[in-house]
């Protein structure tokens, strides 16, 4: 496994835009977040804001990189043909897959973190400016409370899963365009399918297989009774996708010619 790894670590660091996008994760949460921060504001009687989860509204936007990013991790070698020789130096292709996900997970994890502490902090530092108090029922935001580190850290669980099942889908396409496609019309168009229909129960169902509406639950702090799950049922709901997704890439590579 180790080959392996060194194998996948370099040929990632080696893709023509990796860097940018571990950047582009970073600058598009952190800007994301620090705008929804200075347009939010809380007047003296108080709002309903669950400014952790306002904090790390950019998560929504820095996911589009990390998707990218796995996809490319894949596709860039079909496109090229690089998988022939990958497939024929390392033959257990389950082992490949895996030490891809190992790699692009850990510097997910790594780029994702910084994104979010950089979230929180300019949450920290622009809210209360806008009436985010104790006074006015919102303490600054804090790691050292429970709900906030739990919202903060289920955020860069969120993110890894979505590099993982990223990288599940481009396995299973192979095409770069269908991939990226495919990733954010199952994140992006599936979760605004509920608001789009009117019976309450496709809402509710839509809205609770949706990977992305799901998997946010993590970042909620406040009414949590009132969600159609529960944060970590949520982010739960998005590892299934992510352990489908894996699983059927993990069939094909086996199955297929490269």
């Amino acid at each position: 496994m180790r080959q392996q790894l060194h194998a996948e670590w370099t040929k990632l660091r080696t893709v023509p835009g990796t860097g940018w996008l571990l950047l582009a994760l970073i600058a598009l949460t952190t800007a994301a977040s620090a705008a929804a921060a200075a347009t939010a504001s809380c007047p003296p009687a108080g709002c309903g804001y669950d400014a952790p989860k306002l904090s790390l509204i950019g998560v929504q936007l820095g996911q589009a990189a990390v998707a990218v990013l796995a996809v490319l991790a894949v596709s860039g070698e079909y496109g090229t043909g690089m998988i022939r020789t990958t497939l024929a130096a390392m033959p257990r292709r389950t082992t490949v897959l895996a030490a891809k996900a190992a790699v692009l997970t850990g510097l997910t994890t790594a780029a994702g973190t910084v994104a979010v502490l950089g979230s929180v902090l300019t949450g920290r530092l622009i809210l209360p400016g806008n009436g985010f108090t104790a006074a006015h029922g919102q303490p600054p935001l804090s790691l050292a409370d429970g709900p906030t580190l739990r919202a903060a850290a289920g955020s860069v669980l969120y993110l890894a899963l979505i590099a993982l099942f990223s990288l599940g889908v481009a396995t299973v396409v192979r095409d770069s365009a269908t991939a990226i496609g495919t990733v954010f019309g199952l994140l992006y168009v599936l979760s605004v399918l509920p608001f789009m229909i009117s019976d309450p129960d496709w809402q509710l169902l839509l809205w609770r297989i949706s990977p992305m509406n799901a998997g946010l639950a993590i970042q909620a702090t406040t009414g949590l009774s009132d969600l159609p799950l529960s944060p970590w049922a949520g982010l739960g709901v998005l590892a299934a996708w992510t352990a489908a997704a894996l699983l059927g890439g993990g069939v094909l590579l086996r199955l297929r010619d490269a």
